[in-house]
C-alpha cells in the first residue's frame, strides 16, 4: 500500500538555509506519528512541507499520492495543519472563522456546527469576536476549522500548546478520532510524555535529517528538548496569509 507521506534525501530550503538536509521517512495509513526533537531540528518545516507550504527542492516527496516537487497546491484542500499561530481572523467572531474556513476547505455547514459543539464553542463564544479570546479559545476554534474540514492527513504543531487539562484531553481523543475515520496524524511535540500515549511509533528530526531510511529512529537524552512549559503559546516564523477571496487556498501557519 502507498504510504500517506513519502520522504526520501526531502531538502527544503528557508532562503538559502537547508532547514530539511535529506528528510527520509514514511507514514503509512491510519497512523499516529510523533515526531520528536530539538527546537529548530525541522519538525515544523517538515510538517509544512507535507501541506504544501514549503517546496521541496530536492530528493523526493509525496503525500497521498501527489508529488510535492511538482504539484504541491493539488494536496493542499486534502490536508489540515494547526500551527503556532491560530491563523484566524481577528475581527471575524468565532462562528464566522469556522464557517468560512470549513467553506474554504470544502466542508459542509453541518459539520462546522458539529466541530463548534464539539470543541464546546456553539454557546456564547460563538458571536465573540476572535480578537476576544484567550489563547485557549483561539486553539479550540482552530482545531474545530480542523474537524469540520475532515482532512485525510492530519498535521499539528504542538497541539496541546496553550491548553488547558481537558482541552488537552480533547485533543488526544479528536486525533483518535480522526484515525478512526480513516484519517492520518502526524505531530510534533515538546510534551513527549503525553505524546508518547498517543502515538503509535516516534520518528526523530535532528539537524534536518530524520534517522533510519524507514523514518524510525529511537529517541536519545541528547535530542530531546523541555521545550515551552505546558500551556505555554510559542511563536512560528510568518508566512503571507491569503487574502479572503483566495478561499480556496489553505490558510498560512495556523489553519488549513
Amino acid at each position: 500500500m502507498e504510504p500517506v507521506v513519502h520522504l526520501r534525501g526531502a531538502v527544503c530550503l528557508l532562503g538559502r538555509f537547508p532547514a530539511l538536509a535529506g528528510v527520509s521517512l514514511d507514514v503509512g495509513r491510519g497512523e499516529v506519528v510523533l515526531l520528536q526533537g530539538p527546537n529548530g531540528a525541522g519538525k515544523t518545516t517538515v510538517l509544512r512541507a507535507c501541506a504544501g507550504l514549503v517546496p521541496v527542492v530536492d530528493g523526493e516527496a509525496t503525500v497521498l499520492g501527489v508529488d510535492l516537487r511538482t504539484d504541491a497546491k493539488a494536496v493542499r484542500h486534502r490536508v489540515g495543519l494547526l500551527g503556532h499561530a491560530s491563523g484566524l481572523y481577528d475581527d471575524l467572531t468565532v462562528a464566522d472563522n469556522v464557517r468560512f474556513w470549513a467553506q474554504a476547505g470544502r466542508a459542509r455547514p453541518e459539520d462546522a456546527r458539529a466541530a463548534m459543539a464539539r470543541l464546546g464553542l456553539d454557546g456564547r463564544l460563538a458571536d465573540v469576536p476572535v480578537a476576544r479570546l484567550s489563547a485557549g479559545q483561539r486553539r479550540r476554534t482552530s482545531l474545530a476549522v480542523m474537524v469540520a474540514r475532515r482532512p485525510e492527513l492530519w498535521l499539528l504543531d504542538e497541539p496541546h500548546a496553550a491548553l488547558d487539562q481537558a482541552g488537552r484531553d480533547l485533543v488526544d481523543g479528536l486525533m483518535a478520532d480522526a484515525v478512526a475515520a480513516g484519517a492520518t496524524v502526524v505531530f510534533a511535540s515538546h510534551e513527549l510524555d503525553r505524546a508518547r500515549t498517543v502515538a503509535h511509533r516516534t520518528i526523530t528530526i535532528a539537524g534536518g535529517t530524520a534517522g533510519e531510511p524507514t523514518g524510525v529512529a529511537a529517541a536519545t537524552p541528547a535530542e530531546e528538548s523541555p521545550g515551552p512549559p505546558a500551556g505555554a503559546e510559542t511563536e512560528s516564523e510568518p508566512i503571507a496569509s491569503p487574502d479572503r477571496s483566495e478561499a480556496k487556498l489553505i490558510r498560512s501557519d495556523g489553519v488549513a
